[in-house]
């Protein structure tokens, strides 16, 4: 292609070099081993040395992982333990921590070993039953002063008492108006129908609602029956608009589904309708009771770092996390983030952290997002792990601060995770977030059933400084995102399987697997460039079943778009927002499949590079004939657009049921498109 070197090379996935993982035996020079051991059971005043207690029952392991931690610090100190690799090994069982485990400098080179769980929570014991709003129940006391926002039963996250139980209601109408779209209301009119005159409404309740790409928690001030007005203590994220989709949580008069639960905060009493076969006797209800339940404690700006640090196959659940209590004052404060619930801190949260991993390891029932590397964190793993029931989102990477030298968080490797079943609570968390981070690799990961974006990498609107450059997202499989796999959603709008913000030299997005995105509104796209998204490359990869587009690019410059297929989006197959007075993008090689809408949607008019692209309509006749910004391709080509493109079968194997193996003989080979093998198993 004239002016054009395609470097076939990068789009070989094989020949991808990921950072190798740090092995189990840290420290090869070790002298030994030693190990400490924890176990439910165990006592603090044992040796921790033996992994059970002896027929005596006067040694054997701890009962706690801080008294372990405190033995590995004390063994440091003595000569035998200056070489030695101190491993803190975690029987299984759950370990109760009553404030987070904190790891320092001087814990560098620690081996924890599971399969224990390290649990923010509590057991809510002594159950009883009885009844509430006329259904049986079970009820039990709290610790004085405890207020929570999630409970886990038998292994399942409880729903908090929910109106409506299922899907969401709309907004009939918002009396205010504000004076400019980032700036949300405070009250809203519900249609006929929704809401009952309720008069008992506990401090916990309130209404979530979903606007644009966010959702707003909002603490219910009042319910006005005779205007049907909801009003708050704080203001959404945005403004407001009639169908906005919302619902209410944490009153007592709407719990009244099984698996249900609500907290009397007057009372210290909680209240759970029960699934079937649960009892009194053999439910097991842990309450969060901690934000975090691990926090690694490196120093960056006075170079102190806590390194090689391993886990493996330990698990971290039962944490809690809510917006701070509304505060009194004319000026109502916002009832959430601006966008991937970037407020929400990670439940295991590490800075100044390097040349470390996790493992094998399990981040489940959370009450925000399950990892953050934040300030100073440079080339740690996260490898095999599975991130589930997650408040938020999966894992953060860096911040949305610029930092410079050591305060920098880079080269991070997430490699063959699973990250799914998020946004509980925080509906616009993401799977993966990168901030101002560089030189990270995302590889070979599934990421699915998210209200919001699988991957988002970036942190700066427009063309200004930025640091997400040079990272790599290749071989992953990413689906039901906006949509989920059990149909419910979409509930927001504006997210991509894959979102980027400013300039990202370096940046690849090789051979992955997008599908089944939704946006409510507008917005579900499969790729995503938005704002200032600038020098990435998307190469190789495999884009269907989106309702608004396999691609869009909002604004950005010198993008190449390559050898990829984009199938089956619902509006249009590929947009461009806005115009400006450079290339916008380079769109080659690729293929592109419709069966409905049309192919481009927004502004394709000017400054871009396009041709040697395959397009088809499998509609009888090729649908309208007139798809390519109102023209045919005879007329589009006309105008100096989609030089050598065709339109024509690619003689794929199975497009019916997505299987895009391509035959010998397709006419896309004739363009230079090479062949892509899928990812993952779709």
């Amino acid at each position: 292609m004239p002016g054009h070197t395609r470097p076939h090379s990068i789009l070989n996935i094989q020949k991808l070099s990921a950072v190798a993982i740090i092995a189990a035996g840290l420290h090869v020079a070790a002298a030994r081993d030693v190990t400490f051991y924890v176990a439910p059971g165990g006592n603090d005043q044992w040796s921790g040395r033996k992994p059970r207690p002896g027929f005596l029952l006067r040694d054997g392991p701890f009962a706690t992982v801080p008294r372990a931690v405190a033995a590995a610090r004390a063994f440091r100190k003595r000569p035998q333990g200056t070489n030695a690799r101190i491993i803190i090994n975690l029987r299984e069982g759950a370990y109760f921590l009553k404030e987070p485990l904190r790891l320092l400098p001087e814990d560098s080179g620690l081996v924890f070993t599971g399969p224990g769980t390290l649990s923010g929570g509590i057991r809510i014991t002594n159950w009883w039953a009885g009844s509430i709003n006329g259904r049986t129940a079970l009820i039990a006391s709290v610790p004085p002063g405890l207020v929570f926002h999630q409970l886990w039963v038998n292994g399942k996250r409880a729903t908090p008492a929910r109106h409506p139980n299922t899907n969401y209601f709309k907004i009939e109408s918002v009396p205010d108006k504000t004076a400019a779209w980032q700036i949300g209301q405070s009250r809203f009119v519900y249609k006929a129908g929704d809401v009952a005159g309720w008069k008992d409404i506990d401090p916990q309740a309130k209404v979530v609602v979903m606007c644009r790409w966010v959702e707003s928690h909002l603490p219910i001030a009042g319910i006005d029956p005779e205007t049907r007005t909801l009003r708050f203590k704080k203001r959404a994220v945005f403004q407001l608009a009639p169908g906005d989709l919302w619902y209410m949580q944490g009153l007592m008069d709407v719990i009244d589904a099984t698996g249900e639960w609500f907290l009397d905060s007057q009372k210290q009493t909680v209240y759970y309708l029960p699934r079937e076969g649960e009892s009194p006797e053999n439910i097991v209800a842990i309450a969060p009771v901690l934000q975090q339940v691990l926090r690694i404690e490196g120093e960056p700006a006075k170079g102190r770092f806590v390194s090689d640090v391993s886990f493996q196959n330990v698990t971290f659940s039962h944490t809690e996390w809510n917006l701070p209590p509304a505060k009194e004052g004319p000026e109502l404060e916002s009832g959430g983030a601006a966008q991937a619930a970037v407020n929400v801190p990670g439940s295991v949260y590490a800075a100044g952290l390097r040349n470390s991993q996790f493992q094998g390891c399990t981040f489940r029932h959370l009450g925000a997002y399950g990892l953050e590397l934040g300030i100073g964190c440079q080339d740690n793993v996260i490898a095999k792990c599975e991130f589930s029931d997650l408040a938020a989102g999966g894992l953060k990477i860096g911040e949305p601060a610029i930092r410079t030298g050591q305060e920098q968080t880079s080269g991070a490797e997430v490699r063959d995770s699973r990250f799914f079943d998020g946004g509980k609570a925080y509906h616009s968390a993401v799977g993966i977030w990168i901030g101002q981070s560089p030189n990270n690799t995302i590889l070979r990961n599934e990421i699915h059933d998210f209200y919001y974006t699988g991957i988002s990498i970036g942190w700066t609107w427009g063309y200004g400084r930025a640091l997400a450059t040079n990272n790599l997202v290749a071989s992953n499989h990413v689906h039901h995102i906006g949509v989920l796999s059990n149909g419910d959603g979409p509930i927001l709008s504006d997210m991509g399987g894959i979102y980027t913000l400013g300039m990202q030299p370096g940046t690849r997005i090789i051979n992955n697997l997008w599908h089944d995105i939704a946006g409510l509104r507008y917005g579900g796209w499969g790729i995503y460039f938005d704002e200032g998204s600038s020098s990435i490359l998307a190469a190789s990869n495999i884009v269907y079943n989106t309702t608004h587009g396999g691609f869009h690019q909002h604004y950005g410059a010198t993008n190449r778009v390559w050898n990829n297929v984009f199938a089956f989006a619902r509006d249009h197959q590929l947009q461009r927002t806005r115009h400006e007075e450079h290339i916008s993008f380079s769109f080659r090689t690729n293929i592109v499949v419709i069966d409905q809408g049309v192919f481009l949607g927004g502004n394709w008019h000017g400054h871009m590079d396009t041709g040697q692209n395959l397009f088809y309509d499998l509609r009888a006749g090729g649908g309208t004939n007139k798809t390519f910004a109102g023209q045919t391709l005879k007329d589009w080509q006309a105008m100096g657009n989609e030089t050598n493109s065709i339109f024509a079968d690619p003689m794929f194997r199975d497009l019916k049921n997505r299987d895009f193996n391509l035959d010998p003989k397709s006419p896309a080979r004739a363009l230079g498109f090479q062949p892509i093998t899928t990812p993952l198993p779709r």
